[in-house]
């Protein structure tokens, strides 16, 4: 009787070098291209593209002020459906000053919250050592996004 050598399914495999990575675009699915435009426009953010191919394809990237990641929306970019992005974070040195702006803009920003936990409540208290501070542009975003 002969015995064959089995890999155990949860052995860790030899890792290779790791290659540099970085998080360039985020797609963020919209159902009217030219209104979305002009909400990330009136925010500020830098309009980097404006492809169009046809009737079937468009690509808009704007990209964030500070940002390395930009964000791509248009025709034919994502079968998403509009309005359904989701779990996405702007990160600011100071959100004070970042809802300050971005209500000028005429964006529709929330009340500071903490979530220590995710899938905790969420807090207005003081900010504690590792909680994290968030605005909501969620419904500004579905907005400019959705139908």
């Amino acid at each position: 009787m002969s015995s064959t050598p089995v890999r155990s399914e949860t052995a860790e495999a030899p890792r290779a070098r790791t290659a540099d990575m970085k998080l360039e675009v985020v797609v963020i699915p919209v159902s009217d291209v030219d209104r979305a435009k002009r909400f990330y426009g009136g925010l500020g953010w830098r309009l980097d593209a404006d492809f169009v191919r046809g009737d079937e394809f468009r690509v808009v990237q704007y990209t964030p002020p500070g940002s390395a990641c930009s964000i791509h929306f248009g025709t034919g970019v994502t079968t998403a459906a509009p309005g359904s992005a989701q779990g996405l974070y702007l990160i600011v040195s100071d959100i004070e000053a970042a809802r300050s702006q971005l209500a000028n803009c005429g964006a529709d920003v929330s009340e500071v919250f903490h979530r220590a936990v995710p899938g905790k409540a969420v807090s207005t208290a003081p900010i504690r050592r590792g909680a994290v501070t968030l605005r909501s542009l969620r419904s500004a975003i579905r907005t400019a996004t959705a139908g």
